[in-house]
């Protein structure tokens, strides 16, 4: 229901014909998305045992990376031959279809089934988040996901906007680029991340931490050295370097929050990880570029300039994603089994 909620929204998108319209209609989007994620993350978590979960919502996370092709490669070349509504109305029209096909033949499993201790019934609000407050861990995944997706969308957003301006590209070309790096290097991370979480050695969740912070760091040099560089070739070469890195975190992200809540609480979570996901995203990040490259602007307005030195301000924060895996991993293993033997008693 929330897909063909979200595929309306997009088509509606195409049809606005105010400000006002279109905001509403991007509301609508906003609504389909969130409703998706918390019950689909806490299906998929009912349908595998905890050891496999980060190896199975890495897998469901290769939506992300294919979203973001069809987006970006199929959508700007749509956009270029026949105006942004188009690219609105065919992106909209298969999110329709995918959430009827979705919603008459895929079957929720029992809650739990597969947890060593059974659901114990529906946790109220306040029950699930002074629970979530004292899962230290769960509280720094939740912070380290939410920092990539400000760090790293917060890039990627303002990236075809900074080549056409910086390079010299146009809304085909910049949409081409972008979209083969989104579909080879994310889907490319997303399956590295399935099967390196899938390994015997990665069962100690600790190890999937320090991965995430170690990726995150290293991919946060590239992004700075992206948009520092004035080489076209140089920056392509360091967007195929750190864009994957941010498909890398999310089905590990996922997996680690949802192993240290018990199963009654799982929707909870994830939908608090969405959230936070979605603020530092969608609001924060957006504004801040906005403001910065017209500050750094000044009275000339933004140009490449200005929002080259407003995306070097944002590259750095993936270290603070770093550091908030780094500290998630010292109390992970303690407060999983805390949360396997929550309300057993």
């Amino acid at each position: 229901m929330e897909a063909k909620r979200r595929g309306r929204g997009v088509l509606c998108c195409g049809l606005a014909l105010s400000s006002l319209q279109f905001v509403l209609a991007r509301i609508g989007v906003g609504v389909g998305e969130a409703g998706a994620t918390p019950p689909s993350t806490s299906i998929v978590s009912d349908c595998f045992p905890a050891e496999r979960r980060l190896m199975a919502l890495s897998i469901f996370a290769l939506g992300a990376p294919i979203g973001a092709w069809l987006g970006a490669d199929t959508a700007g070349a749509v956009a270029q031959a026949y105006g942004w509504r188009a690219a609105f109305f065919a992106l909209g029209v298969p999110g329709v279809l995918v959430g009827a096909l979705v919603f008459l033949t895929i079957r929720e499993p029992r809650r739990g089934r597969l947890d060593a201790v059974a659901a114990v019934g529906k946790a109220s609000f306040s029950e699930s988040l002074a629970f979530l407050w004292r899962q230290r861990a769960a509280f720094h995944v939740i912070m380290g996901s939410g920092v990539c997706s400000l760090w790293g969308w917060g890039l990627v957003w303002f990236t075809p906007t900074f080549l056409l301006r910086t390079y010299g590209l146009n809304v085909a070309q910049a949409g081409s680029l972008m979209g083969h790096i989104h579909l080879v290097g994310g889907v490319a991370a997303t399956v590295v991340a399935a099967w390196l979480m899938s390994r015997p050695f990665m069962l100690d969740p600790r190890r999937s931490l320090w991965t995430l912070g170690w990726v995150t760091g290293c991919a946060t040099v590239f992004s700075i050295i992206a948009y520092w560089t004035h080489s076209l070739w140089l920056a392509r070469a360091m967007l195929w370097a750190y864009v994957p890195a941010i498909y890398f975190f999310i089905g590990p992200c996922m997996a680690l929050v949802l192993n240290l809540a018990p199963s009654h609480m799982r929707s909870t979570f994830t939908a608090w990880s969405v959230l936070v996901g979605n603020v530092f995203n969608l609001i924060v990040a957006v504004q801040g570029v906005g403001i910065l490259s017209d500050w750094f602007g000044g009275a000339h307005g933004a140009d490449a300039a200005s929002l080259r030195w407003a995306l070097l301000v944002l590259a750095p924060t993936g270290f603070w994603a770093t550091w908030h895996f780094f500290l998630g991993a010292r109390t992970v293993v303690p407060e999983m089994k805390r949360a396997v033997g929550y309300g057993s008693a």
